[in-house]
């Protein structure tokens, strides 16, 4: 019955379809980003951050945890997606260039293939938006009602609506 109902409402499967890349990104970058911002975190990786030429190595560790932590917390919710999405794919085009392409692909010899693969679900969530299961869609739905209230006769309504499908 389930089955049943799932295939007669291709909607609700198409709402769904972007919640699963959401909460892996997010819940990939939400990992990685804490991991740095701990203590321990921050004395491992600024030594490593050095060595790639980003110095002093202490607040480019922080900034980039900072950076995945908000954006895994944005994947997940669905708000500002495509910024998160770009973030995403700039510190991972970062940490392929730096440590990872010379490695080749194999993640098991440390290589880009785990990067690989975040930025394929950034890509995705950079080109498609939340979808309809996100902050972003209940904060769009409320803006056009508001809009549609009044006509859509002052330009900064307009605006408002722009900017949230910008964000995505």
């Amino acid at each position: 019955m389930i089955a049943a109902t799932l295939t007669e409402q291709p909607g609700i499967l198409k709402s769904a379809a972007l919640l699963p890349p959401r909460l892996s990104l997010g819940s990939t970058m939400l990992f990685h980003g804490y991991s740095k911002l701990t203590k321990e975190g921050v004395q491992q990786h600024s030594p490593m951050f050095e060595q790639m030429g980003f110095k002093p190595g202490r607040p480019w560790v922080v900034a980039l945890g900072l950076t995945e932590v908000v954006s895994g917390v944005s994947a997940i919710l669905g708000v500002a997606t495509r910024l998160t999405a770009l973030a995403v794919l700039v510190t991972q085009a970062v940490a392929i260039g730096k440590v990872h392409a010379s490695k080749g692909f194999s993640n098991q010899e440390g290589g880009y293939e785990f990067n690989l693969a975040l930025v394929g679900t950034a890509l995705t969530l950079l080109l498609r938006g939340p979808g309809s299961l996100s902050v972003h869609s209940v904060l769009e739905s409320r803006v056009k009602r508001r809009e549609l209230r009044r006509f859509k006769l002052l330009p900064r309504q307009r605006k408002s609506s722009r900017l949230l499908d910008l964000l995505g």
